[in-house]
């Protein structure tokens, strides 16, 4: 079978045509689909467009996102703060507690931006650059580049979101004070490890798989919370529309990848896959450790060691079934053990 026909079977990114379920949506191209309907929604998109120039002028006045945030709604999820089970948490004053939560909505947009700049785009680059000659052809090409587009705006999506925070909770919240994210830290770990170009190839590969296949998951943390700061979680639902899409390009790339690998080629692959999934779903312990200190946290040395000592081997992400059902697909279901503490390869 030729290249250009197994690139046909990948879905094209077509703003004219929404995918099933999703028909009220409007669909202005580049950006993410929206509800016209959903002040929120317009809102966030509002502010994407309105940081292009070449769009701006079309755009009717949206609502301001300043303007729909709410003080009274915390900016993250307590149970997704790792120190929200130590007892020290119930020590701290209500104001630390809710910088605390805003600091996890923060690294979070951190996070994801490092995700979609350091990993999954140049994965797509190195793709596009011809580093897999199983894939090809200018179907692929185009939705590759359309996927990368919608990984931009995303990142400025997180960006805007953080932004926001930092204005209404007049604080600085900076990037700075955050370590490189956990996940991007072990991606360069295993490239680095590497000597040969097709290793250090398929290890981005095999991170961005899992990356996009399995950030629905993690999105779905926050985007449909009734009880967090609305803007937050509509932002993050506005960006889990795309990655469904984006699932499915990573998921057939994956497919077609691994069916012309060697036998070794194949464990290698598998190898990192595992890495990349266990990366992706374990706690950022550094990243919260960093902010504790920052913070002034009393005594919070012990209260993360106590941690790191109980959460270890806990999943953030606990949805794993869009990677099992890739390694089924990829009759490599038998090659690899899966299990809730532990994955790794046979």
């Amino acid at each position: 079978m030729s290249h250009s026909n197994e690139a046909a079977r990948l879905p094209i990114l077509d703003d004219s045509s929404p995918s099933a379920g999703t028909e009220h949506l409007t669909h202005i191209s580049g950006l993410p689909a929206f509800d016209p309907t959903d002040q929120v929604e317009n809102a966030i998109i509002g502010r994407l467009a309105n940081n292009w120039n070449r769009r701006a002028a079309v755009k009717r006045r949206e609502p301001d996102l300043d303007d729909l945030y709410d003080l009274s709604r915390p900016d993250f999820r307590e149970d997704m703060i790792p120190i929200r089970s130590h007892p020290i948490w119930d020590t701290l004053s209500e104001n630390t507690q809710s910088r605390l939560l805003s600091w996890g909505w923060v690294s979070y947009n951190r996070n994801t931006v490092l995700i979609e700049q350091r990993i999954v785009n140049p994965a797509f680059e190195s793709v596009l650059d011809g580093a897999f000659p199983a894939l090809g052809g200018p179907t692929l090409d185009i939705a590759i580049a359309q996927a990368m587009v919608d990984e931009q705006y995303h990142s400025l999506m997180h960006m805007n979101g953080s932004a926001v925070t930092r204005r209404k909770r007049a604080n600085s919240f900076a990037d700075q004070v955050l370590p490189e994210s956990h996940i991007t830290q072990i991606h360069r770990r295993h490239r680095d490890e590497q000597t040969e170009g097709w290793q250090k190839n398929l290890t981005s590969l095999a991170f961005a798989t899992v990356a996009e296949i399995s950030i629905n998951a993690y999105l779905d943390l926050l985007a449909n919370d009734q009880e967090i700061q609305t803007i937050n979680s509509t932002l993050v639902k506005l960006h889990n529309r795309d990655e469904y899409c984006h699932a499915s390009i990573a998921d057939e790339m994956a497919k077609q990848v691994y069916d012309r690998l060697t036998t070794d080629q194949q464990h290698f692959f598998l190898e990192k896959l595992i890495a990349g999934m266990e990366a992706f779903i374990a706690p950022d312990f550094e990243t919260w450790e960093s902010i504790l200190e920052f913070e002034g946290v009393k005594g919070w040395e012990r209260a993360a060691a106590d941690v790191r000592a109980s959460q270890s081997g806990v999943h953030l992400v606990q949805d794993h079934s869009g990677l099992h059902t890739l390694l089924s697909e990829m009759g490599a279901l038998d090659a690899v053990e899966f299990g809730w503490h532990s994955v790794g390869v046979k």
